[in-house]
């Protein structure tokens, strides 16, 4: 069954969901999930609504004839169809637990994405990624070649169609011009011990300091490092009694599960930026979602 997806941010103002309801109901439309969000302090309205054309209307007639209503409500809009997968470039170092829990789930799918090639500045994991039929693009990085480097993955990056890249434990530093130019379609993860514990053994630093938490943040990338609008967290706890190689092993793991919803909340378009922060809706009860990824 054909389903799709409107996006609407605007101004809040009454009559906003009626608007937006009886246009669909003009169509043909039978809403079957929505979620919305009024934000108080920043006057932002943010909505996500999932439907069926029942009868037969197309994409392009919808957007067309929604030109109106959005023009009223001065509303940033998209129609997605949500059987469409997103296309994505994966980047990665030399620590591969996110790159293969990321190529798992997408093989059994879990994440319905189409991975259309991943990057890395190291071979460790070439075999790997060919192994799954994915292109896999070695692209060295230095201080020196970082401008030429940067202009090879944005040629991938067009040549592939790609819509998003995710940096599953990447560890280069992206130039400002690149962040500004990707806003809001580059996923990062990391764990959650900055600013405490930087640079290198950061969970062993955290062993060394008795921490009783291990987390990981998912987030948009911006040219403030680490610091872009946040998607997705979550924690586990650790004990005395565990060592520091649990904690390295305890924080692999959700690292990677954070990521993964990161990336699904992204691609089924339950994100929106709202200045330094995100509006993210839940998945539906029952959906792919909650079935698949837990």
């Amino acid at each position: 069954m054909t389903r799709y997806c409107l996006t609407v941010t605007c101004p809040s103002r009454r009559g906003i969901v009626a608007a937006i309801s009886a246009y669909l109901a003009g169509k043909g439309c039978n809403i079957v999930d929505s979620s919305q969000f009024d934000d108080g302090d920043t006057g932002r309205f943010f909505m996500r609504v999932s439907f069926v054309p029942e009868t037969g209307a197309g994409l392009d007639d919808l957007a067309q004839g929604f030109a109106g209503p959005a023009r009223a409500f001065g509303m940033d809009h998209a129609f997605h169809d949500e059987a469409r997968k997103t296309k994505v470039v994966i980047m990665v170092s030399r620590f591969g637990h996110c790159l293969n829990d990321l190529l798992y789930r997408w093989r059994i799918g879990a994440l319905p994405i189409d991975i259309v090639a991943v990057i890395s500045n190291h071979m460790d994991y070439q075999k790997v990624v060919v192994n799954h039929d994915v292109p896999f693009h070695l692209i060295k990085v230095t201080r020196d070649n970082k401008p030429g480097a940067e202009a090879q993955l944005m040629q991938v990056v067009e040549d592939s169609g790609a819509e998003l890249i995710v940096l599953a434990r990447y560890m280069q530093v992206l130039s400002d011009d690149l962040c500004r130019r990707m806003s809001g379609r580059i996923i990062n993860i990391h764990h959650s011990f900055l600013p405490s514990f930087k640079g290198a053994n950061p969970y062993r630093q955290a062993y060394e300091r008795g921490v009783k938490l291990i987390g990981a943040t998912s987030h948009y990338v911006t040219a403030d490092l680490d610091e872009g609008p946040i998607i997705e967290q979550d924690t586990v706890r650790v004990t005395h009694a565990q060592s520091a190689e649990d904690y390295v092993s305890l924080g692999r793991d959700v690292e990677s599960q954070v990521l993964a919803r990161a990336i699904h909340a992204h691609i089924h378009r339950r994100v929106f930026l709202n200045g330094n922060k995100t509006v993210v809706f839940p998945a539906s009860p029952g959906s792919f979602a909650s079935e698949k990824m837990g």
